[in-house]
């Protein structure tokens, strides 16, 4: 019966998405916010994402030289491509949430844990259910039905998504999810007006060539950018496989950025949240889910006073709702570095 009250109230949030990107598009603004999704896993994460997206933002004036003729791009190939006007809708968003204190004396070493798995991680799951007074069962490091059922009668009463998937919301609530921090690697602030190996100004966050921390494993090759999800970090590699640049942004909170091979599918100058109350400035969009797109971006300005949504200190904690948040002179580089069809590896 819980199960059945959330799964309805779920799909109350999506229809209610879907009539606000349709007020937005009747207002001539949308073009892509529900297209049909790419994802094959974690969809239900990215519902769960969509129900607390940003619900502020505008953009400040950007640089005219570092957005020229921008409004409209180029596409590569038609079919795989997409011609954005500004304006557009996508996900942007923030959601708070606070973990139990009486289950953190393990971690889990994975991102996910889901029945049929067995290993020390789903040990630790075990744990934390039993300290937090939901699991009466073995600890025994199998992901059975019955730890199944403590998952999801944890979530209803965390007022998660009820899915029995233990993914970053669910572990953080229960105290196990690893020290996000321990991974973000900070470089030293760069010296007033130094360039990364294009020319391009250097933000707080960044460094370039030699002075960048190296590419993680399996990132591919080629001419690409590299999101490291764990790390918070984006490497821009040309295609001799030098690190031209390297940032820290501010990714997902919800883990709903796919890991793989993507490709840049469309840009724009100037586009909107999905309630029409923040404004992502230079968007690049890399992946399309079933509830909006997700790309690199600007921090957020809020409507009200153009203000910013966070600092570039900030940058390296996972604040957004799917994007990944730029600093300004970041977002500037990645819209002329990422062409309509360069590749974007997620890791």
């Amino acid at each position: 019966m819980h199960h059945d009250r959330r799964a309805l109230a779920i799909t109350a949030v999506v229809a209610a998405l879907v009539c606000a990107a349709i007020a937005v598009v009747q207002r001539g603004g949308d073009d892509d916010t529900v297209a049909a999704s790419t994802i094959t896993a974690g969809a239900d994460t990215a519902v769960a994402a969509a129900a607390g997206l940003d619900t502020t933002g505008t953009a400040a004036p950007v640089d005219p030289a570092a957005v020229a003729a921008a409004a409209v791009t180029t596409t590569l190939d038609p079919a795989a491509a997409t011609t954005v006007a500004p304006g557009t809708v996508d996900t942007a968003g923030d959601l708070d949430g606070g973990a139990d204190t009486t289950g953190d004396a393990c971690t889990i070493t994975v991102r996910e844990l889901r029945v049929g798995d067995a290993n020390e991680s789903v040990s630790c799951l075990q744990q934390a259910l039993v300290a937090n007074g939901y699991y009466t069962g073995a600890v025994n490091g199998t992901f059975d039905q019955g730890t199944f059922a403590a998952v999801e009668a944890m979530q209803t009463a965390k007022d998660l998504f009820v899915d029995g998937v233990v993914g970053r919301e669910t572990a953080i609530s229960l105290g196990i999810w690893p020290d996000e921090a321990s991974l973000v690697v900070h470089t030293p602030p760069p010296p007033d007006g130094a360039v990364d190996l294009w020319g391009y100004t250097l933000s707080y966050v960044a460094t370039s060539g030699p002075d960048a921390p190296p590419l993680p494993e399996g990132s591919g090759s080629g001419y690409r950018l590299v999101y490291d999800r764990a790390g918070q970090r984006v490497w821009a590699v040309d295609g001799n496989e030098k690190v031209i640049r390297s940032w820290l942004v501010s990714g997902s909170k919800y883990n709903n950025e796919l890991p793989g091979t993507h490709y840049v599918y469309s840009k724009s100058e100037q586009s909107t949240a999905w309630n029409g109350k923040a404004i992502l400035p230079l968007m690049v969009r890399y992946l399309k889910t079933r509830i909006g797109n997700i790309g690199f971006h600007g921090i957020p300005r809020h409507v009200e006073d153009g203000s910013r949504y966070q600092a570039d200190s900030e940058l390296g904690t996972r604040l957004s709702g799917g994007c990944q948040r730029q600093a300004d002179l970041d977002a500037a580089f990645v819209w002329d570095f990422a062409d309509i069809g360069t590749k974007v590896v997620v890791i």
